[in-house]
């Protein structure tokens, strides 16, 4: 993923590394320094590989899922198209002929490989199994000429379909087909053409690849390939013609011409353009896989980014761990003469060979995480989907993913490390030597105070126009940072305690009001958002516990009292946290960040999960069935016996659907392509009680919208999701913007208005396998009628059942009656079911990816535990030798991890909850789900009973190993 960070990632990473090279070479004292130290300090060099490569391996992982899911989008380019780049569709055979005629000579075109006609009838197909008919209402017959399908396109690879055509009573079946039948070669079938029953024999099964998965735009085709002439014969009903066009180059690379070779076939079709629709299918599906690909990378790399943030903190922490522990050999270093600037190469040394080391660790472990993550995703994408087609998740990886990762994790290390190096090597040198305590409460020298507030005042007036615009990020960063640069000055008039504390307070409360303010906040496809609210809130929050520890800890102040060894024990658990209140904040942020988003997921879940009668409710508005069919299929409209056949008793009411195909421009201008459409006529009344979301001014209840729908061919009303690709559904467009909508076939093109926005549009959407960006665009019935001509067709139809009609039942009663039809019903309520246990599936699998997080917050807490052991090796003997029990030790270090471990759960917890709550209130990406806003108390409860669990496992070692130390070795031997 992200081919564009590839190079500018490289040279930021061989800048750092070079200049750290130079400085290798050109100061060996440095240079010797830093390598002692790693050969010395083997347990401190392992704690900091095991956090760079969790912190590799999540990045990296990201990245995996980012490929896995782009080459899986992708795949749908070889499945259904291979060598097709351009197709032109005629529903008139005759005219289908003289268009094939007119677009062969460019065969011999040098950006075209291959010219092929072909004729294509809807049908139906039953094959009895195990003594049971086993039918699929849904099926292509194809017919064509299989020595040209199998030249077709050769130069770019194999056309997916070769070998000889079936004989007379013969048929090839692609794969979907056949395993839908359940049938293979040998066995007999019967294929419904316009309503006729044919008998066929398989004569063979062909993989779904290229021409052998060709269609007409869906995701999945169920193929039939017949013998010559059989669509030519009387009664074979009605087909289309299909001239399809295979561009110079392989299933990718031919893509590339698709703009001169589409030019070329408009200006061969001359007079006949308007009789036919050109597409370009390869070209919208790459497109549309690459951004559906992109934006799910940057979901998980989202969703990653605050662990990678909990794996800098970990080094963070690390380090400064290791500069306090040395604190009296670095201020001998000083004192003798080594330069500041030497001591923080020292450490950059020492820090870039540790991230060196574990960045091949860490792409290894991302790869595996990648590839856990696909596996899962596979299950839920399957299910994903109105139709049932879903997503074939296939593993990839790529290698710009790889270096893009290992660069990333390089360079956020060298960063922490860097960073950390120059703080921590700001010390006074004879305090260090006496190991004396670091001096607190100096007020901020002044030149630090006029830069800093010269970076306040210029963020407070950068924000102005940024709130403005409801700029999302800008929204949220600017004023937290305006307030943060004044935090110096405003330690020169106040403690700086107080001044931190109303600052982190004040940052606090903007991040959690600010769409309250601006509401349109969240109206962005950025992920960027979502992390830097994330990260502002924890911060903040756990600065102000930090700084008023005292406060916090005041319930336990009886305890401490106590002259008893639980008295001591809780006395020293809460002593260091007191004193190190750094080491502590940043090990807090790593629980606080994860927990919270883990909390805000399981909340999502929630408001899903208890909004799924009222969002069922809002789809179907009375009617639980849609029936999608074949109109040219011959005989009696199915419409009839819904009306009056044996099934009808079951039946309450029939609203038909009139339906064509179209194309729009986007009224949220998130793109100038043109997006398919699938144009729905209803009829007058049929669906006033589908409700709206919004609705245009002057129109004030959900049926006027209806009633001004039929009497206004220029209104339209869309559901959330029209030309929505991935990401969160903000809101793009309103009641009152226009779009242009085109006929392909005519060229016809008309401006419409949205007069309404849909709770829910899943009723309108295609049930016949149609790709998953075909968005439904709800007219008038006679609109329809008047833009579209012959091309519109009532196609569908909404249904109302009976009281006491299972809607399952009567959905498969209705596809055997009509199977001459094709007809497919599908269950509305049940899809809406269906849908959200999968979108619940997929938050619980980004809450098994964000647990990687919780690993290295849990991981951090031990690292700290384990270095608390050794730099207190000294106070723990003075205090044996007084006394003081060794489980009273034991006790004190399990309650000190358990007290930050908690803190961090608990306010990760009140944020998470706090902040899904405020989402919801304001974020259009709720829109549809009015269930209320449940708090998960359960599963909120085993989340923190969990982490508090493992926190304090992570802590059991090092605090046993304290429980062992021997007094008089301790007080005597400082290391």
């Amino acid at each position: 993923m992200y081919p564009n960070l590839l190079l500018p990632l490289l040279g930021v990473l061989g800048a750092a590394l070079l200049t750290l090279l130079l400085v290798a070479v050109r100061k060996p004292v440095v240079r010797r320094l830093a390598l002692r130290q790693v050969a010395r300090r083997r347990t401190e060099a392992a704690l900091v590989v095991t956090g760079s490569v969790l912190g590799t391996a999540i990045i990296v992982g990201a990245l995996v899922v980012g490929d896995t899911l782009n080459f899986s989008v992708r795949q749908e380019a070889y499945r259904t198209l291979g060598p097709v780049d351009e197709r032109i569709v005629s529903t008139d055979p005759a005219a289908g002929r003289a268009i094939a005629d007119r677009l062969q000579p460019l065969a011999a075109d040098p950006h075209v490989d291959g010219v092929l006609t072909a004729e294509v009838a809807q049908a139906a197909a039953v094959n009895t199994h195990a003594a049971q008919p086993v039918a699929e209402p849904r099926v292509l017959a194809w017919q064509l000429d299989f020595d040209a399908a199998g030249r077709f396109g050769a130069a770019g690879g194999p056309s997916g379909l070769a070998g000889p055509a079936p004989a007379p009573g013969q048929v090839v079946l692609n794969e979907p087909l056949a395993r839908s039948l359940k049938t293979g070669p040998g066995r007999p079938v019967t294929l419904y053409l316009s309503g006729h029953a044919v008998e066929f024999t398989v004569a063979r099964v062909v993989p779904q690849q290229g021409l052998a998965g060709a269609g007409l735009g869906g995701r999945v085709n169920r193929n039939a390939f017949l013998p010559p002439g059989t669509l030519d014969a009387p009664g074979a009903g009605r087909t289309y013609s299909v001239t399809l066009v295979s561009n110079r180059g392989g299933v990718e690379t031919g893509e590339r011409l698709t703009g001169p070779v589409t030019a070329e076939i408009r200006s061969a079709l001359g007079p006949d353009a308007g009789r036919a629709a050109v597409d370009t299918p390869k070209h919208t599906v790459l497109d549309q896989a690459a951004a559906t690909g992109d934006a799910l990378g940057a979901l998980f790399l989202m969703i990653g980014s605050f662990s990678i943030i909990a794996g800098a903190l970990l080094l963070v922490n690390i380090f400064v761990m290791l500069a306090e522990e040395r604190k009296t050999q670095l201020g001998m270093l000083r004192a003798v003469g080594l330069k500041r600037a030497h001591l923080i190469g020292s450490f950059s040394i020492e820090g870039a060979l540790y991230a060196l080391a574990a960045a091949l660790p860490g792409v290894a472990i991302g790869i595996a995480v990648g590839w856990g993550v696909a596996v899962a995703a596979a299950q839920i994408f399957r299910s994903w989907s109105v139709d049932g087609s879903g997503l074939d998740i296939a593993f990839a990886v790529t290698p710009t993913s790889l270096v893009n990762g290992a660069a990333l994790g390089l360079v956020i290390a060298l960063a922490a490390i860097v960073a950390t190096s120059a703080r921590i090597s700001r010390f006074n040198v004879i305090a260090a030597v006496r190991d004396l305590p670091v001096e607190s409460g100096r007020r901020p020298r002044r030149r630090r105070v006029a830069v800093s507030t010269a970076l306040s005042l210029l963020c407070a007036l950068a924000a102005v126009p940024a709130l403005a615009r409801s700029q999302a990020e800008q929204t949220y960063l600017l004023p937290a940072l305006a307030v943060a640069f004044a935090v110096p000055a405003a330690s020169r008039v106040m403690p700086r305690r107080a001044a931190t504390s109303i600052a982190a307070a004040l940052v606090l409360l903007w991040t959690l009001a600010a769409s309250v303010i601006r509401p349109r906040v969240f109206d962005t496809p950025s992920m960027a958002v979502y992390v830097i609210l994330g990260t502002l809130a924890a911060f903040s929050a756990v600065v102000l516990v930090s700084e008023n520890q005292h406060a916090v800890l005041r319930p336990l102040r009886r305890l401490m009292n106590r002259p008893t060894q639980q008295g001591i024990a809780t006395r020293l658990a809460a002593a260091y946290p007191l004193a190190k209140r750094f080491r502590t904040g940043s090990t807090m942020v790593m629980y606080t960040l994860i927990v919270l988003v883990l909390v805000l997921l399981t909340e999502i879940s929630g408001i899903m999960n208890a909004s799924i009668d009222q969002a069922a409710a809002d789809a179907t508005a009375g009617y639980t069935l849609r029936v999608d069919y074949n109109p040219q299929a011959g005989g009696p409209s199915p419409l009839t016996g819904l009306r009056t056949g044996p099934l009808a008793r079951q039946i309450e009411a029939v609203a038909p659907l009139l339906q064509a195909r179209g194309q729009a421009t986007d009224p949220g201008h998130r793109t100038t392509e043109s997006l398919e459409t699938a144009v729905v006529g209803v009829p007058d009344g049929a669906t006033s009680g589908i409700a709206f979301r919004d609705r245009l001014p002057g129109l004030p209840d959900d049926k006027a919208v209806w009633d001004a729908l039929a009497t206004h061919p220029d209104y339209v009303v869309l559901d959330n999701f029209f030309g929505h690709t991935g990401g969160p559904s903000g809101r793009f467009y309103a009641p009152g913007d226009t779009l242009t909508l085109t006929d392909p076939v005519t060229g016809r093109a008309e401006p419409k208005t949205i007069a309404g926005v849909l709770n829910s549009g899943l009723a309108f959407y295609p049930g016949t396998g149609s790709s998953a960006t075909v968005y439904p665009l709800v007219m008038g019935e006679q609109a329809v009628r008047t833009q579209f001509g012959p091309q519109a067709q009532t196609a569908a139809a909404l249904i109302r059942t009976t009281p006491g009609t299972s809607p399952e039942d009567l959905a498969g009663q209705l596809q055997g009656s009509h199977l001459s039809a094709s007809l497919v019903a599908t269950p509305i309520a049940a899809d809406v079911h269906r849908l959200f246990a999968a979108n619940t599936a997929f938050f619980r699998l980004m809450q098994g990816f964000l647990a990687l997080g919780l690993l290295i917050g849990i991981t951090g807490l031990g690292v700290v535990m384990v270095r608390a052991v050794r730099e207190r090796r000294r106070t723990i003997g003075v205090l044996r030798a007084l006394g003081c029990q060794a489980r009273t030790v034991e006790r004190s270090f399990l309650w000190e991890s358990g007290l930050v471990a908690l803190e961090g759960t608990l306010l990760g917890a009140a944020l998470g909850v706090l902040t899904t709550w405020l989402m919801y209130q304001k974020s259009s990406a709720f829109t549809g789900l009015d269930g209320g806003f449940p708090v998960e108390w359960a599963q909120i409860a085993v989340l923190a009973a969990l982490t508090l669990a493992a926190s304090l496992l992570a802590a059991a070692g090092p605090a046993r190993r304290a429980a062992r130390i021997r007094p008089a070795l301790a007080v005597r031997l400082p290391d």
